[in-house]
């Protein structure tokens, strides 16, 4: 079994909307409800986990799951202070049965189907998938107004969710955290610390995150594309 935690407690501090940026509308629907018909499309996975504002949960699962009909939805489960409290949340609601689970931001409508299936299948022989694109611009490291260090872009990509891994190695990695007291940038590099095998997979530019009012225009153009092309 696979199952997407769907994470979706952010705050929207870089909106200035005075509304959370997963409910805000993108051509007619939530945010989050494009995000969600992604995985209730998607063959690859069987259920979702949606974790999402404590103060949230009511509307969510009424105006959001229920009024869109996502059936896949299993829970909708309470956020916690920080993205990986909400992560781990979720993850304790995740049934046992689940050998596989992924997590992915509310605030990224634009993954599809395809891209999902195909970091699931990418799993076998790895304990976990990423999907990422390649950087395009050159990366320095600066300190003070100062450039110390120049990367290469040749090995560089940027990190995108689904993140894919194995349930109980998830499961450990989060339960290690916790116990440590670290807080990671994301859910591989929880694997990553552990010596856990991670694989990266070409993902999307077009899948990007919802963070301004810049990316929500973005996002409509991008959506409009698609729908033409279709």
């Amino acid at each position: 079994m696979v199952v997407a935690i769907v994470v979706a407690s952010g705050k929207s501090s870089r909106m200035k909307t005075g509304g959370s940026k997963q409910y805000l509308p993108l051509l007619g629907k939530p945010v989050l409800a494009h995000t969600l018909s992604a995985f209730e499309s998607c063959p690859a996975v069987n259920n979702v986990i949606l974790v999402v504002n404590r103060r949230d949960l009511k509307f969510c699962q009424e105006e959001v799951v229920e009024r869109y009909g996502f059936k896949k939805v299993l829970k909708v489960a309470e956020g916690g202070k920080e993205r990986q409290d909400s992560v781990y949340n979720g993850l304790c609601k995740v049934p046992s049965t689940a050998t596989v689970t992924l997590v992915h931001d509310g605030a990224r409508p634009l993954i599809t189907p395809e891209i999902v299936s195909e970091a699931v299948s990418s799993l076998d022989g790895f304990d976990g998938v990423v999907v990422g694109i390649p950087v395009k611009d050159t990366v320095k490291v600066v300190q003070n107004g100062d450039i110390e260090k120049t990367f290469s872009r040749e090995k560089l990509w940027c990190a995108q969710t689904p993140q894919i891994f194995n349930s109980s190695i998830l499961l450990e990695a989060y339960k290690r955290a916790r116990e440590d007291n670290f807080y990671g940038t994301d859910d591989s590099m929880l694997l990553e610390r552990l010596g856990y095998r991670i694989k990266m997979v070409m993902g999307s530019y077009d899948n990007i995150k919802i963070t301004t009012q810049e990316d929500l225009i973005i996002a409509e153009e991008i959506m409009r594309r698609r729908e033409q092309i279709n």
